[in-house]
């Protein structure tokens, strides 16, 4: 008996190394008088007893009486209905535990207690939470971004947001259940397909398709989610449209004009390559054409540019419109335009082309509410007759339209190889034109003037001349034109006038009888609208007097200007200035312009006063000059004086001033003074 006894304690021993060792509360209550027969450790710790003290204790007494309340269901079942019963419960410290009551039978099959396993399920609570969490969040931002996303399982559609139904222009009850591929492209089947079959998670941008058949261009993300056990597909649907038009955009301007949308410099010179080579291995001809807008720095000093650009704009539709949609067309910068002309037989294409270019460009132009005409001035040269390279052609065509500038603008014509002679000549003479500015190499020469009458000198007119330092001393007629065509011609003409007026200020000085300076006003030059200032500028730095300078302009640089020239000149005159129109007669000035401008003199052109006395429509000429003058009360000058019966001929019609050969040629300023204080009207 002491042996069994004693077998049954380490038997119990045992249990309760067992019970006390699991991670459960484990505890057995008498079924009929509801006592605690048993409890492990823990159990007895939880409602802060121990192993032996919680013993004999009733269910209500160990839980409390509030608890015991709660749960006398779940105790009900398993005494009444003799079946297990589970539930889950919080505690006051916020952990959740799960109870099971199991009914524990005899042999016999009576109920003789009840078994309480609670285990701790607050990780599996928290872990819960933390998924229902989640899927808030995920239904929260599927539902809040702009972007669609779409979740499936094997290639079939379980769960969409509403962007991403508004991309496609399907509802929610039409996309569930659909083949995902269903949406994407056709051409863009075996891409997705292959992403899909591989399970990649990458970024890349396909195509779907909107229910009304508009090709979409989208960005998918792909990434694999694991949602309640199960692995989904997730994939992202970027809508690129705008990215795309952007990098259009930006690639457009890239490769064109901002204001006219032609090709620009670099984008025409990458096409024209290329277009060379073909034309060559097939054995075509090819024309560039080269057109510079005819004094349209005009139209921006007098408008402003945003006029010019209106009427750039106007010119390169115009150009546009006259070519075929495989001719390229490009703007290399300000008024010049490029045209490679594809596909030539004859030179007889090319010239169908040139006149009608010259035709439409030269259609008045409407800027500012006014009518104004703009011409084109057009170089061509022939591949593979004039160059076989982009920058040759490029060179060739340019030399051309200069040429044609200067054969009077508003035509065109084909490059000579004389003229990469004459322009290699041109950017030799440009290079020297700089440096000699630079080093002083410019001097003016002085002719005199004097009164016709008298005799008496009255002015000196300032000529140019450039002492080269491997041709000698060189007339404006050896660079003039290269300096005009150049923009060298501004910097020139104001070193000129500067000079002029630090001659006349040291003449002055050195006790000169009082004199005028006549200085030749570039076209360049008084266009300016602070050409008035400049004077104003010159005269206060070389303490000249505006009475000891007289400006000579031509009649085509008057009408030319003829908006602004009036109010430029009254400026002029406020300054002291004498304003006289040169080699008057060979231009086109009319009586009203001569009325409309404040002039104080015309000169009459040399070419006139050469003929005297002999040939009688320069007889007749000069004569009305001097008269009309007269009778609109203003002087007359004029040049080219070389006999004595010319002189006589011009006082008794009554011009005032003389100016040649038989008075003085032109002088260095040292020499001229030298002549100055030995001229006695008596050696008239």
């Amino acid at each position: 008996m002491s042996e069994a006894r004693e077998q049954q304690d380490i038997a119990n021993a045992r249990l309760r190394l067992i019970a006390d060792a699991v991670p459960a509360l484990i505890a057995l209550y008498d079924a009929r008088t509801d006592a605690c027969l048993f409890a492990n450790r823990r159990y007895a710790q939880m409602f802060g007893l121990d192993e032996q003290s919680i013993l004999g204790r009733s269910f209500a007494e160990v839980i409390g009486p509030g608890a015991a309340a709660q749960i006398q269901w779940a105790v009900d079942r398993v005494k009444l209905e003799q079946q297990p019963a589970n539930y889950e419960r919080q505690l006051e410290d916020g952990r959740w535990i799960e109870v099971n009551l199991i009914p524990h039978f005899d042999a016999a099959g009576e109920l003789i207690a009840s078994c309480v396993l609670i285990n701790d399920i607050s990780k599996h609570r928290r872990a819960e939470q933390r998924a229902r969490d989640s899927q808030q969040r995920l239904d929260k931002f599927m539902h809040a971004t702009v972007e669609g996303i779409l979740f499936h399982r094997d290639g079939v559609v379980t769960d969409v947001n509403p962007p991403l139904c508004t991309l496609v222009g399907y509802s929610l009850e039409e996309m569930i259940g659909r083949r995902a591929l269903s949406f994407v492209a056709e051409d863009e089947l075996a891409k997705v397909q292959q992403v899909m079959g591989a399970s990649r998670e990458l970024r890349y941008e396909t195509a779907v398709v909107h229910k009304d058949g508009t090709r979409i261009p989208v960005e998918f993300i792909v990434r694999t989610m694991e949602m309640e056990g199960e692995k989904l597909r997730m994939t992202i649907v970027r809508d690129i449209r705008d990215r795309i038009a952007a990098q259009a955009r930006i690639q457009h301007l890239a490769h064109h004009d901002s204001l006219t949308q032609l090709l620009n410099r670099s984008a025409f010179m990458e096409k024209l390559q290329p277009a060379l080579e073909k034309a060559g291995q097939q054995g075509r001809q090819l024309a560039l054409l080269f057109i510079d807008l005819d004094n349209f720095k005009r139209v921006n000093d007098s408008l402003g540019h945003l006029e010019g650009d209106q009427v750039l704009t106007t010119v390169s539709r115009r150009i546009t419109g006259c070519l075929r949609a495989s001719d390229l067309v490009g703007r290399f910068g300000g008024d010049e335009f490029v045209v490679l002309l594809e596909d030539i037989h004859h030179r007889d294409d090319v010239l169908v082309v040139l006149r009608a270019l010259l035709d439409v460009v030269e259609v008045p132009v409407n800027a500012d509410g006014r009518e104004l005409s703009v011409t084109p001035s057009i170089g061509v040269a022939m591949f593979p007759e004039h160059g076989e390279t982009a920058q040759e052609l490029i060179q060739h065509a340019d030399t051309a339209m200069y040429q044609a500038k200067s054969r009077g603008r508003a035509t065109y014509e084909f490059f000579v190889p004389s003229l990469a002679e004459s322009a290699y000549a041109d950017l030799v003479i440009e290079s020297e034109l700089g440096t000699g500015l630079d080093e002083g190499e410019f001097l003016l020469f002085y002719q005199p003037q004097i009164d016709a009458a008298s005799g008496k000198l009255v002015g000196a007119e300032a000529l140019l001349r450039w002492r080269h330092p491997q041709r000698g001393l060189l007339t404006p007629e050896a660079f003039i034109a290269v300096a005009e065509r150049h923009r060298l011609m501004l910097p020139l003409s104001d070193w000129v006038l500067a000079e002029a007026a630090r001659q006349a200020r040291r003449w002055h000085d050195a006790g000169l009888p009082p004199l005028r300076i006549a200085v030749n006003l570039s076209s360049m030059q008084f266009r300016l609208d602070s050409f008035a200032c400049t004077v104003a500028g010159v005269l206060g730095e070389s303490g000249a007097r505006g009475d000891w300078l007289e400006l000579e302009l031509t009649e085509r640089m008057l009408i030319d200007d003829i908006d602004h020239a009036p109010a430029t000149l009254a400026e002029l005159r406020a300054q002291g200035l004498t304003i006289s129109v040169d080699d008057f007669g060979t231009g086109h000035t009319s009586l009203a312009h001569l009325t409309q401008l404040p002039l104080d003199k015309l000169k009459i052109d040399q070419g006139f006063v050469a003929k005297l006395p002999d040939d009688a429509g320069a007889m007749a000429i000069t004569r009305a000059i001097t008269e009309m003058a007269r009778g609109l009360g203003l002087k007359v000058s004029a040049e080219g004086l070389r006999t004595r019966e010319q002189w006589q001929l011009l006082a008794d019609w009554g011009c005032d001033e003389l100016q040649g050969e038989l008075i003085a040629d032109p002088m260095p300023a040292a020499e001229f003074e030298a002549w100055a204080r030995t001229w006695s009207p008596r050696q008239a």
